[in-house]
């Protein structure tokens, strides 16, 4: 068992302080926080609590999946290891583009 929960389907409005206290109910809450997007600060509607114990952390699961927060039913589950990236997951497999052919030749004599 984790004492780390996922929280998915956050209303944008949610902030890292209303989630906290939302977690208390269940117990002790070591750390919340909503992911937001690098670029705009927007929320991304997912976040992260760490409670301190994981009794805390299944009774969280159990009482407050499902529960209504701001307006949005929220889904309360253990969170998994967060799985390694490629480092230039980006350019996809091959390791970037290339450039096309080079049309005709030139026939000027």
């Amino acid at each position: 068992m984790a004492n780390k929960l996922f929280i998915g389907s956050l209303a944008y409005s949610v902030g890292d302080d209303e989630l906290k206290e939302f977690f208390e109910s269940a117990g002790s809450v070591v750390s919340a926080n909503v992911i937001k997007d690098r670029d705009s600060g927007q929320s991304k509607g997912f976040g992260f609590v760490e409670m301190s114990n994981d009794d805390e952390a299944q009774k969280a699961i159990k009482e407050l999946n499902g529960k209504d927060l701001l307006g949005r039913a929220i889904n309360v589950s253990e969170a998994r290891p967060r799985e390694e990236r490629p480092r230039d997951s980006f350019r996809g497999g091959n390791g970037g583009g290339g450039g096309g052919g080079g049309g005709g030749r030139d026939r000027r004599y």
